[in-house]
């Protein structure tokens, strides 16, 4: 069961600033339809290019594969230059000044072109500019764990923050970032002896490799099922169902069904007898020895460097930063759900079991089998609470600006492309304006399917926001005359996309979205209309996309999204629930004037949509970042090790359906490479959203105090506070700013309180 689970707008933006009362009228003013209807939904016409031609997000340096190495070489050069300039702090007090600064800038120096690398490998159509974005990235992030073993670095740290003075002018983002640098000093074993860093760096590299590879089996097709004609009973009433009865028939054969398939899922949900549905489960669910060994080899590897740096596990390693802090808390919290839910997901499973009794017409209570699932209880697609129309994209996003200027003053403006800007015709650019400050960055969205485009949904932070006028380029190391040019190549890549706010001069964030909505059939059927699970992705990653707009901080090391990893969810969960709310749900109208006619108090109005065994699921993936917790516990480090047995035992001592044998599941749970020991942030900021929305929106979701509220509290910040902190004031809770073994427990007491559950984002 565990299965289931940059530049073109930097003039100031001038708005009459409007009363609260006035502001829903505003809404229905200002948001003009047939822009986002245009830009999203009708044909495409013959571009005129009345811009100039460009390279990748309007950077001239990068117009085609070749000159990713030569902007990876001229970062290197001057990153080696800045580092050696930090490194020479100590013999200048006014340097050690500036030491937090130039981390950051050289962290930002960086981390520019490996999260530009990393988009253009996983969403670039062309084979060429993959395989330079991906030398790229692994040579700069070489680098990048290089520098986390540098002594020299890390002392210059260590005299800045040792002195009262120093610390003194720090602002508390600036301390934050400069403890954020220490931390990942300490964790990457800044303190062992020479033979030993080199160890954590060659290490660090191999899990770099690891989990490509993990992630690349994960993702693999699996081998087919053999089905027997005479298996397919129960089918012949559905279309599908009677070709592949017909096919059988027609070649004598068993026929080959592989997993993932319409076929598959077809039998799965409809095929009567057991034993089709049990091949078909157990071919889905199995790997090759090699996939295993990726992961187990993944882990072991993880263990090893949290052992070379001192910690009793991965785990330890990693949450000593989150706000769980460690796994015997993230346990507790885990422990809580699990006790919580099982009663509710038995008695869901018992109303299976009286299902299936009823089918197979027996007397004795039949066993549920991990096959039985989606035949006794088939999974009901999410819908809207309320009918709307056809959900295009141009709809959708219109809505999105609608709520976002609703809550927050900001808005979404669809901008035109440059020749050579985007990686493929499918991606749209918009502009995202505050009705004060003007632009704040740019998202670009690239939605539809396509072949070698990675899948799932995901939000890539290509450029974060940073203050910029207060660098001190000219206190800089000249490079050495041969690599002038090529150093000239990352300024000019650095300097764009600038914007003058009251507080500075600030690099703006540029994101990407990816999904793989549907394409629609063709131009002259009309556009693409998303399902609703499709606008559930889309306003979950624009929860993370508004994050990374509204998070501008000075340092880049902390904007937006780049907090904790436990915390990051909060934005992007929230937004799921904006969309339980028919006055929100107003907003996908032609015209948004419906939205300040709407009397339903929203707290009382959301339909229950939900899968019937939704308690089922909910505890399948409690039992998931249990399972994370576990491949990333001390027993991964043995040397008798086995994964699927861990697997197994765990369906044995807290599972509700038995394990099957033969399976091995894990090498396709993905999230154990981006999520390693902190799978349970979904489940955590899914108890967090629920409290916010019920304490700030749930009565009145477009109400703009409390969205300034939210944007104020936590939004603005990032990662520059801390995240309990940030709650504590939110909610006016301050006993949670400790982070604590009881602000675990409350939060958990919060998951088990929540009254509306929205179906889960990954």
């Amino acid at each position: 069961m565990l299965a289931r689970n940059v530049r073109l707008h930097l003039q100031r933006v001038q708005r009459v600033r409007l009363s609260p009362k006035r502001r829903t009228l505003a809404i229905a003013l200002n948001a003009n339809s047939n822009e986002f209807l245009s830009f999203f939904d009708r044909p495409p016409h013959r571009a005129s290019w009345s811009r100039s031609p460009t390279g990748l997000f309007g950077q001239s340096s990068l117009v085609s594969p070749s000159s990713f190495q030569n902007l990876a070489l001229a970062t290197l050069i001057r990153a080696q230059l800045l580092t050696e300039r930090i490194v020479r702090a100590r013999r200048s007090r006014d340097e050690l000044f500036k030491v937090v600064k130039n981390l950051d800038r050289l962290s930002d120096m960086l981390c520019s072109v490996i999260d530009l690398a990393e988009l253009v490998r996983n969403a670039h159509p062309d084979p060429e500019w993959v395989k330079s974005a991906n030398e790229a990235y692994e040579k700069l992030c070489e680098y990048m764990n290089v520098l986390n073993t540098n002594v020299g670095l890390y002392e210059t740290l260590r005299d800045v923050l040792s002195d009262p003075a120093i610390v003194r002018t720090l602002s508390r983002e600036a301390h934050q970032t400069a403890l954020t640098f220490w931390r990942d000093f300490e964790k990457s074993g800044i303190n062992l002896p020479p033979e030993q860093r080199e160890r954590f760096v060659s290490l660090s590299s191999e899990i770099l490799v690891l989990g490509r590879q993990f992630l690349s089996e994960a993702s693999s097709s699996r081998p087919p099922a053999a089905i027997k004609p005479s298996e397919l009973h129960g089918l012949k009433d559905f279309g599908l169902g009677s070709r592949l009865q017909l096919q059988s028939r027609f070649t004598q054969r068993d026929l080959l069904i592989y997993p993932g398939s319409l076929q598959a899922q077809m039998i799965m949900r409809f095929a009567s007898g057991e034993e089709p549905r049990r091949k078909v489960y157990i071919a889905a669910n199995s790997s090759a020895p090699e996939q295993i060994e990726a992961l187990e080899a993944l882990l072991r590897t993880r263990g090893q460097l949290a052992r070379l740096v001192g910690s009793d596990s991965f785990a330890h390693m990693a949450l000593g930063d989150k706000m769980a802090k460690s796994p015997e808390n993230v346990q507790q919290f885990l422990d809580t759900l699990l006790d919580h839910t099982r009663p509710h997901a038995r008695q869901a499973l018992h109303a299976l079991q009286l299902r299936k009794q009823a089918h197979l017409n027996t007397d004795v209570l039949p066993t549920i089998q991990a096959w039985d699932r989606d035949y006794y209880c088939p999974p009901e697609p999410p819908a809207p609470p309320i009918p709307l129309p056809p959900l295009t994209l141009g709809t959708v996003f219109q809505a999105l600006s609608r709520l976002f200027e609703s809550l927050y003053g900001v808005t979404l403006r669809p901008v035109e492309l440059s020749p050579g800007e985007a990686w493929h015709t499918d991606v749209k650019k918009l502009e995202v304006v505050d009705e004060t400050d003007g632009l704040l960055g740019w998202i670009y969205a690239d939605l539809f399917a396509r072949r070698n485009k990675s899948s799932g949904a995901a939000h890539y932070t290509v450029r974060c926001s940073r203050r910029t006028d207060d660098d001190d380029e000219a206190g800089d190391l000249l490079p050495v005359e041969n690599d002038t040019q090529l150093a000239e190549l990352s300024r000019d890549f650095e300097a764009g996309g600038r914007h003058r706010f009251p507080g500075g001069v600030f690099q703006l964030p540029v994101v990407v979205l990816l999904t793989e909505f549907s394409h629609p059939p063709s131009i002259s059927r009309g556009p693409a209309v998303l399902e609703w699970h499709e606008v559930l992705t889309l306003f979950h990653e624009m929860g993370h996309a508004m994050h990374s707009m509204i998070g501008r901080t000075e340092y880049q090391n902390v904007s937006g999204t780049r907090c904790a990893t436990d915390f990051v969810e909060l934005p992007s969960i929230l937004m799921e629930h904006f969309l339980t709310s028919p006055r929100v749900l107003a907003l996908f109208g032609a015209s948004a004037e419906r939205t300040h006619t709407t009397d339903v108090d929203d707290a009382d109005a959301v339909a229950n949509n939900e899968d019937p065994c939704r308690n089922i699921d909910t505890y399948g993936q409690i039992l998931l970042a249990v399972l994370d917790q576990t491949y990333h516990s001390r027993a991964a480090m043995d040397p008798s090790f086995d994964s699927t047995a861990a697997l197994a035992g765990l369906h044995d001592r807290r599972g509700i359906v038995p394990y099957v044998p033969g399976t091995s599941w894990q090498t396709q749970f993905g999230h154990l490479f981006g999520y390693g020991a902190t799978y349970y942030s979904y489940l955590f900021d899914r108890a967090i959203a629920a409290r916010v929305w019920r304490q700030l929106f749930a009565h009145n979701p477009l109400n703009r105090e409390m969205g300034e509220r939210y944007k104020k509290e936590v939004l603005r910040h990032g990662g520059g506070e801390d995240p309990w902190a940030m709650l504590g004031s939110l909610l006016g809770t301050p006993e949670l700013a400790g982070g604590d073994e009881r602000a675990m427990r409350e939060v958990g007491r919060w998951r088990i309180e929540e009254e509306v559950a929205v179906p889960g984002r990954h």
